[in-house]
């Protein structure tokens, strides 16, 4: 397969703090409509390995493509604009505004000059916040005021809202993090049915929950990739079980 196949492709990915290598010489390759969950310890490299690839941290070395364009030099918003949503572990909605304004702040302008001077919140907008509800489980809710969402639902908005600008990667950082048994199968169906048309990267550590929604499993350990496969054959691998999952 050549580079242009992959939603992402990573090689050789480098980055120090001070001498100390976070990120050591890391490839890896996720397709167009993969669910790739990526485990390991704490401090494996994780979360600098998302903000790598979205623009929050420089890489001191190695190379990211996305859509086969090179992104190491590109600044952060024109890494969303060409397509990659990010989602951090704490939600970052507007509390005070509804579900419905949450979604239609979203909704992507400044794509153009043009689109932004000609923009209102036109039927196009309301439909997209309608099939984007929907697609969140939130379509009864579009008039809350997003403060008195559940924590759940509050994650789900958040994830509405990269959703709306129709991102070809999306990433989540622990989206289960303080859910309820439901919510989190709930989760697990909306991140299945997300990446019906978009690469998806979660980093997660409730197992239980990765065997549901994983295709393909990346298990880091100390900034580099340790194992990569289906969640039985990552789990049956005795450096995993060495490192990881035997604490």
């Amino acid at each position: 397969m050549s580079n242009t196949d992959f939603a992402l492709a990573v090689e050789d990915l480098t980055v120090s703090f001070d001498g100390f290598k976070a990120i050591d010489k890391l490839t890896l390759y996720i397709d167009k409509n993969e669910l790739r969950v990526i485990i390991g310890p704490n401090g494996a490299g994780k979360t600098t390995l998302l903000d790598l690839i979205c623009g929050k941290t420089r890489a001191s070395g190695g190379s990211i493509k996305f859509k086969n364009t090179e992104l190491t030099q590109m600044a952060e918003h024109k890494r969303v604009r060409l397509g990659i949503g990010r989602k951090f572990q704490t939600p970052s909605i507007y509390e005070n505004l509804s579900v419905f304004q949450n979604l239609e702040v979203s909704y992507p302008k400044g794509r153009s000059v043009f689109g932004a001077l000609a923009f209102k919140c036109d039927d196009e907008v309301q439909a997209k916040v309608q099939v984007v509800a929907e697609e969140i489980s939130l379509s009864d809710k579009l008039d809350t005021e997003a403060g008195l969402l559940s924590h759940g639902q509050k994650q789900w908005l958040e994830i509405g809202m990269l959703l709306m600008q129709e991102p070809e990667l999306l990433m989540l950082d622990e989206p289960i993090a303080g859910m309820s048994a439901r919510e989190r199968d709930l989760t697990a169906d909306l991140l299945k049915r997300i990446c019906a048309n978009r690469a998806v990267i979660v980093i997660e550590h409730d197992m239980e929950f990765v065997k549901q929604i994983a295709h393909k499993v990346t298990v880091m350990h100390q900034g580099k990739i340790l194992a990569e496969g289906s969640m039985d054959k990552v789990q049956n691998d005795p450096k995993v079980i060495d490192v990881y999952l035997g604490h």
